[in-house]
């Protein structure tokens, strides 16, 4: 099996004022080539957005937008005509095809705490849609959930043939990770767990290309890329 650590601390950090983030990939100011993405996954961007800040309108074609709300609640508005709050616990995906224009507002007295994740479509040019859903891993822990993917199945469409799934795992409990792909990236939003023999915690991220099992040191929280190479 071939693995890579990607540790909290080699992120990219940017404080500009309103905004504290940590980029797992270059974005924006912050460069390092040996962090570009991984197969389609191109951003994971750990935001903290101050109390009535955030983004405002900006464009976006041909990428898939995925916003998790960790803490807080950041309000979205976009070209589309969709507009309203997205909670901790839900999840938004934006496929920006053609090309829309949108904002991500925190209008409340509470800072944001949410990942922002780009995954590069396989499809180009196709109609912008919008998706989002509430599923809070942290209610029904110790399995995984499917958020996103090419299949029927999967609670919101991504154009790629790839998934991403969450879990909440208490200490001690353990899953698998099957890949239906070639590539498992899994970031660790909080805790520590152990994956093929390296010990991964809060902020960190593993890569490999085999099946393997996760199990939980502490309580953690964590997403799932299953990719294509």
């Amino acid at each position: 099996m071939t693995t890579y650590l990607h540790r909290s601390e080699d992120r990219g950090h940017v404080q500009a004022g309103w905004l504290n983030t940590r980029h797992s990939f270059s974005f924006g100011s912050w460069y390092h080539p040996d962090f570009m993405g991984v197969g389609p996954l191109r951003v994971i961007n750990d935001d903290h957005i101050a109390a009535h800040n955030g983004f405002g309108t900006h464009p976006h074609d041909n990428m898939e937008i995925l916003t998790c709300v960790l803490s807080g609640t950041i309000s979205h508005q976009d070209s589309m005509g969709n507009s309203g709050d997205i909670k901790a616990g839900e999840w938004q995906l934006m496929s920006a095809g053609t090309g829309v224009r949108h904002s991500e507002m925190n209008q409340y007295d509470q800072d944001v705490h949410l990942l922002q994740i780009w995954i590069q479509p396989n499809v180009r040019d196709a109609e912008p849609t919008y998706q989002q859903i509430e599923l809070n891993p942290k209610q029904q822990p110790n399995q995984w959930h499917l958020i996103a993917g090419a299949s029927d199945q999967a609670p919101m469409h991504l154009r790629q043939n790839a998934e991403v799934k969450t879990a909440v795992l208490d200490a001690g409990h353990q899953l698998e990770i099957a890949t239906q792909h070639k590539i498992n990236y899994v970031h660790v939003i909080e805790g520590e767990v152990e994956i093929a023999g390296q010990i991964v915690k809060s902020g960190d991220a593993l890569m490999f290309d085999e099946n393997s099992t996760v199990k939980a040191n502490t309580t953690a929280q964590m997403i799932w890329f299953d990719l294509p190479a």
